[in-house]
């Protein structure tokens, strides 16, 4: 089973929707054709991802092969220069039929026009994890194959040796256990930090890892009732005392200001003792430790553990003239045995059960079905709301700067007025 990097796993935010977010009134996209006759284009960011394109290619051959009304063509985009081509695309009209997006991005592609709601799927996506299915204002937009979680990886002798419980997914780790491992950890004096929570990593990963420590403590990015206001769940006590733990394991020593550039590297060559990282590198860290790794869920701040849902999904642009086409695929596309092929050639989490039976490792009792668990039980979405790209480049400069030793209330504070002041520029995106 293929890893896959962190970077590919979790896409930076839309650079493109960022813009549009911060100007009020941006045009919506409208017209045109992403077919030509029964022909149906379809746009993904996966060039230079060979085993994942080559299995959404499957599922196009054979959804070309099962009926002689349409035809998909696939069109495969580098991931830097995906969200780019998409955003010319949609302001020329020429967006294709189906393409593929970011999960958290998908409400502002709704609000910009990009999207057409999905249709005839209901009960197929009634099987999907909830992290796996785009939902704005009521409806579905699009849908992914997988999805990732997050969580801390150590070893167990590493525990054990100085007396630290391995926390399970019933009883986590609470905020006094981990900072007490922190602390036994360091005092060994084996290694150059007792943690690596990927603070060197920039982009969507700021928001994705260190946002669900925000949640776990109480907070929130932005009040979810009615996405006006960050108000009291960014700047609030709960959002300050994150803040101060946060910055906290930086001033006592236990994880680095601005961690390596491969974190899991790290951990392997005995650098670190925990690892926060990913699904995608459990297979690795078991070829190199065996049995002795451990994967953890996340330590739990107050409200349990959260870790970010949703990664990439699957839609139809609101500009296809073959929208009865481009629905078809989308249901062939949601069969266990389809969702399974995606899962398997990326190294992720299988969005059904059906799925997960057919990727080994995934299925019940597996040595990954784990990582299902903690998706179904501790994954949250970013908020839902197209300022979304606006809101997470805001809290990766607070959370960066407070890392930093800036003040944590008044940088919450500021966060929250910019945040404020775009999605009322913004008439709320209503």
């Amino acid at each position: 089973m293929r890893i896959r990097t962190r970077r590919a796993l979790v896409a930076t935010a839309v650079i493109a929707a960022t813009a549009a977010v911060s100007l009020t009134g941006c045009a919506k996209a409208g017209g045109g054709s992403g077919t030509a006759g029964g022909d149906l284009v379809m746009w993904t960011h996966n060039a230079g991802n060979k085993a994942e394109l080559g299995a959404v290619q499957k599922i196009v051959d054979d959804f070309n092969a099962s009926q002689k009304k349409y035809t998909v063509k696939v069109q495969a985009f580098p991931q830097d220069s995906y969200n780019q081509s998409v955003t010319a695309a949609a302001a020329s009209k020429k967006l294709p039929c189906i393409l593929d997006i970011d999960g958290p991005n998908v409400p502002n592609w709704v609000w910009a026009g990009y999207l057409s709601p999905l249709t005839g799927l209901d009960s197929q996506l009634a099987k999907f994890l909830p992290s796996t299915v785009g939902k704005y204002e009521g409806k579905t937009y699009s849908y992914g194959f997988y999805d990732v979680a997050l969580g801390m990886f150590s070893r167990k002798s590493t525990l054990d040796s100085v007396g630290v419980r391995v926390p399970t997914i019933d009883q986590p780790w609470t905020k006094q256990e981990f900072a007490d491992a922190l602390a036994k950890l360091k005092a060994t004096g084996k290694y150059d930090y007792a943690a690596d929570l990927g603070t060197g990593s920039t982009g969507e990963w700021w928001p994705y890892a260190y946002s669900p420590f925000l949640q776990s403590a109480g907070g929130d990015l932005i009040n979810r009732d009615g996405y006006k206001s960050a108000d009291g769940v960014l700047n609030g006590a709960d959002a300050v005392s994150w803040a101060k733990w946060f910055r906290g394991l930086v001033t006592d020593g236990y994880i680095a200001g601005k961690s390596g550039a491969d974190p899991a590297a790290d951990f392997s060559n005995g650098k670190t003792a925990i690892l926060y990282t990913g699904s995608w590198a459990a297979d690795s860290l078991r070829q190199k430790f065996g049995d002795d790794v451990v994967f953890l869920p996340s330590v739990d701040l107050g409200k349990g553990p959260k870790i970010g849902g949703a990664s990439w999904q699957w839609g139809v642009s609101q500009t296809c003239s073959n929208q009865a086409g481009a629905m078809a695929y989308m249901k062939f596309a949601t069969s266990d045995k389809n969702v399974a092929g995606v899962a398997k050639a990326a190294g992720t989490i299988p969005a059904t059960e059906g799925a997960a039976a057919l990727v080994p490792g995934y299925q019940e009792g597996g040595e990954n079905a784990l990582f299902r668990e903690y998706a179904k039980k501790f994954a949250e979405v970013r908020p839902v709301t197209p300022g979304y790209p606006f809101i997470a480049t805001t809290f990766t400069k607070a959370a960066q700067d407070i890392l930093n030793g800036a003040d944590p209330k008044s940088t919450l504070d500021q966060a929250v007025k910019d945040i404020d002041a775009n999605q009322k520029s913004n008439h709320y995106f209503k």
